[in-house]
């Protein structure tokens, strides 16, 4: 059941692949904000998907990010969410990522439950 209070977290390590240099939003080595990002909107969209009904997912629609720190390659970032506010299929998380120092980056994000089928017709519709 979907309710306020539900916590994910979600780990993943600086490498190459993740770097502003490697995905081209900086040139330097370091763990890139959209990997950051990315990050986050997996951390809260698996924290509700065990709580929704067959057929359904959540799409992200907003995202107040602040990255405040650079993490080096080799360091875990780890991600910690909490669903702060559910207003019918509209979902409010609450994210903030550390890596094995300080905290890196926070985020308000907003996501949406939509029903897998209608979202894709109306998608392929267009």
């Amino acid at each position: 059941m979907l309710e306020t209070g539900l916590k994910h977290t979600k780990e993943v390590i600086c490498d190459e692949n993740n770097t502003a240099a490697a995905v081209g939003s900086g040139s330097l080595r370091v763990f890139s904000t959209p990997a950051l990002l990315t990050l986050m909107e997996l951390c809260a969209a698996e924290c509700v998907l065990p709580h929704l009904e067959e057929g359904q997912s959540t799409v992200g629609t907003k995202a107040e990010l602040k990255h405040i720190a650079a993490t080096p390659v080799g360091m875990t970032v780890k991600c910690e969410c909490e669903l702060t506010e559910i207003d019918r299929r509209r979902l409010v998380f609450d994210i903030k990522a550390y890596d094995e120092r300080e905290l890196v980056g926070e985020c308000i994000h907003e996501r949406f439950i939509v029903n897998n089928d209608k979202f894709l017709d109306k998608c392929y519709s267009k």
